[in-house]
This record gives structure tokens, C-alpha cells and sequence, in this order.
């Protein structure tokens, strides 16, 4: 069992301070319409948070992330507002915390919401970095140096779950842990396609040609359809869709699962789970 490092921000804010940058000042919650938020909002703030050094500035890869925290940033409001009004938001395989801690200063602060931030993440130095951002947004963050799959490390019941770009198996790992922890809302962005000996059987047993931008192909639709099957198995009704466009990244496919406990759903849903790795 992976070993976890107990909660680690030092900021003083006991949830989220005021939002400064928002254009129109802080709305009231009981008229909350959404976030004013821009792509340039989020470039401004990932360049104050993580960069912040005279003549230094905001590389081509860093403003496709922002592209990408943007759009994952209106996925978080579109959640939270069904969501209980005080929420335990974890940002799994978080990196330096950049979708937590933006997700806390710049969609829950100005919607009124209380939230209790996690950021899962097993290097000691991108923990390091999301504490000292989070200080500097005046976000209350608790980091975690954990393994997304140590279940040790997870809150029981969180509301939401975020994660943008879990690479490989971690991108597995976090939505077993999420659905072990029973997640009420899980929003999962994975990285590259992991390798696959049940896609590789599979494919093997259709007859599929060896080519190899073939059988990519087919394994990352199977790893697609395994994960999509097993979150509706476990009671979660489940969307999958393109939350950027493809020229922003490849890797443009988000799972936006809601935890609904719906039997007859989640019976079908295991039966062709169980028809679909028997071809693996």
C-alpha cells in the first residue's frame, strides 16, 4: 500500500478568497448564472501561479492546457451545480494542482460554494509546487503525495473527482479508487492509451491485420469501451465526449460519469462488459 503524506497547504484561507480577477466582481450566489470565465482568464492565472518571473512567459503547450482547464473548468460548474452545496472535490493524478486550485479560486469561489479541495499526487516535487501555488491563489488546498490508486489516500464519498490527462494505467487506477470511494460525480480526461492484453487477444481472435496504426486504433476504442462499461456496471450513468476540439490535443475525450445506482442500467451494463472482455 502506497504511503500518504496528510493534508500539506499552508495557506490561511479556510475555503477560497475573494476572486479579484472575476470581470464583474463577485456575484451573489442565489443569482450564480455561471462563471465569466475566458480562456485568457486561465492563461493569466497559470502565468501568475506557476511562472511569475521577469521575462518569462506562457509557452505554445501551456496555453493548449489552458484551452483544456477551460473547458474542464465549465464541466466543474456544470457538476457542481447539481451538486449538495458544500462539496469535497479530489483532483486525482494532479500534477502540480493546476485544475484543483483553479478549479476552486476561479468556478466554486465565485458560485458561493464551499469546497474542501484533495489533489492526489505521488511526486513529492509536483506536490511541492501545488502547495506553493495554492498558497499564492489564496486556496485552501490539501495535497496528498499518494498513489491514485492507494485507497488510503482518497475521502470516503467525495462529491466530485477531476482529472486531466491521468496517464496510461493511472487513468484505470483513479476511476477504480473513485468508484470504490463511491464518487458521486467523476470527470476523467485520460492520457495515452495504456497496453491492453484483453485487446490484444481480442484482436487476435477477430482476425484483425497486425498493422500498427490499426491495432491502435482498435485498442483504444476497446480501453474506451472497457472503461465506459465499467463505470455504467457500477451504477454511474456515463457520457463520453470530445470537451476540446482535436487539433487542441489528441487526447480530447472526457468521461462525465454521475453516480445514479440505476439496477436495470448497471445489469445490462456488466453483461456486456462480461461479453466484451470474453473476446480478450
Amino acid at each position: 500500500m502506497p504511503t500518504t503524506k496528510p493534508a500539506t497547504s499552508h495557506s490561511t484561507a479556510a475555503g477560497v478568497s475573494g476572486a479579484p480577477d472575476t470581470p464583474a466582481g463577485r456575484p451573489d450566489a442565489a443569482r450564480y448564472n455561471g462563471p465569466v470565465l475566458a480562456r485568457s482568464d486561465v492563461e493569466g492565472w497559470l502565468d501568475r501561479l506557476y511562472i511569475d518571473a521577469a521575462g518569462a512567459g506562457l509557452r505554445r503547450e501551456d496555453r493548449k492546457k489552458a484551452a483544456e482547464i477551460t473547458a474542464l473548468l465549465a464541466e466543474v460548474e456544470r457538476a457542481a451545480a447539481r451538486l449538495p452545496r458544500d462539496l469535497v472535490v479530489v483532483d486525482a493524478a494532479a500534477g502540480k494542482g493546476y485544475v484543483g486550485i483553479l478549479a476552486a479560486k476561479l468556478v466554486l469561489d465565485p458560485m458561493g460554494r464551499r469546497a474542501r479541495v484533495i489533489a492526489l499526487e505521488r511526486d513529492p516535487a509536483r506536490v511541492a509546487a501545488a502547495v506553493a501555488a495554492a498558497d499564492r491563489a489564496g486556496v485552501h488546498l490539501e495535497a496528498r503525495t499518494a498513489d491514485v490508486g492507494g485507497r488510503a489516500a482518497w475521502p470516503s464519498e467525495p462529491s466530485l473527482v477531476v482529472a486531466l490527462h491521468a496517464c496510461g494505467g493511472a487513468g484505470d487506477a483513479l476511476l477504480d479508487a473513485a468508484i470504490a470511494a463511491r464518487a458521486r460525480t467523476i470527470l476523467v480526461v485520460p492520457c495515452c492509451t495504456p497496453a491492453s492484453a484483453g485487446a490484444d487477444a481480442a484482436a487476435e481472435g477477430l482476425g484483425l491485420p497486425r498493422h500498427a496504426p490499426v491495432r491502435r486504433a482498435f485498442t483504444e476504442a476497446f480501453v474506451a469501451a472497457v472503461r465506459t462499461l465499467r463505470l455504467e456496471a457500477a451504477g454511474y450513468e456515463t457520457e463520453v465526449v470530445s470537451f476540446v476540439a482535436p487539433t487542441v490535443t489528441p487526447y480530447h475525450l472526457l468521461w462525465r460519469a454521475r453516480r445514479v445506482g440505476e439496477p436495470v442500467r448497471s445489469r445490462e451494463a456488466a453483461d456486456r462488459l462480461a461479453r466484451l472482455l470474453a473476446h480478450g
